[in-house]
């Protein structure tokens, strides 16, 4: 998936000289934790989220710093944090130079930019238009499309065996002795672990494949046995 295959394209958008109470009325009308900030020419000037609303002196949650740490930060740190704390105007406390992406941007960058930098939404442009926004919502509504693919013709039992076995192979973390049997798209697996991490990512392995309806786990560390909790 790309971004123009998950974004939102009707995008609520506001100015810098829009008041901070405006913002935050929209933002709890639409139910969005952010807005991208344009200027009157359609520029993208910078974004503005939840949590340039935390530190306002309006809610009692301005900065009190130490006198010492005030003093390492200097005069222009304690200028920026008045600007930000009792700015009237979006301009005052909007996120600058936001991260954008393109509508080519594949979906793993996208989550990528979104964990490597702390944001929970990334502008789509198109040059310098502002074409869509994706949000982690999006991405939640991309993982529960899944639910609604067409099924696998060829997932009967016999291809999931061979499609299971197939994959465990590949990794690097595979279980010892390691054979898998398939009945009515009953899974059960059986193997040798040394770590019960090694469990988990088999069964998630075995969930993941086409056609599986129940994964029984029947695998065992070296001086152990253990019978599927299902049986």
């Amino acid at each position: 998936m790309r971004a123009h295959q998950i974004m939102t394209r009707d995008v609520v958008t506001v100015t810098p000289h829009a008041s901070i109470m405006d913002a935050a009325n929209i933002m709890l009308r639409c139910h969005f934790s952010g807005l991208p900030v344009m200027d009157d020419t359609g520029a993208l000037k910078g974004m503005v989220s939840e949590r340039d609303f935390l530190r306002r002196t309006e809610i009692g949650t301005g900065r009190r710093r130490p006198g010492w740490l005030q003093f390492l930060a200097g005069p222009g740190s304690a200028a920026a944090d008045f600007v930000h704390e009792r700015g009237r105007h979006l301009e005052d406390v909007m996120t600058t130079n936001p991260i954008t992406v393109d509508e080519q941007t594949p979906l793993e960058e996208l989550v990528h930019l979104m964990e490597a930098n702390g944001v929970k939404r990334l502008p789509v442009m198109n040059g310098k238009t502002l074409v869509g926004i994706v949000t982690r919502t999006n991405i939640l509504q991309a993982v529960a499309s899944l639910a609604m693919d067409i099924p696998d013709p060829t997932a009967d039992d016999q291809h999931i065996r061979d499609r299971i076995t197939r994959e465990i192979r590949k990794t690097d973390w595979r279980p010892a002795d390691f054979w898998v049997t398939v009945r009515n798209g009953v899974v059960h697996l059986h193997g040798i672990i040394f770590d019960d991490k090694v469990r988990k990512a088999t069964i998630v392995l075995a969930e993941n494949t086409s056609g599986v309806r129940e994964v029984h786990d029947h695998l065992c560390f070296a001086d152990s046995y253990m019978e599927s909790p299902e049986d």
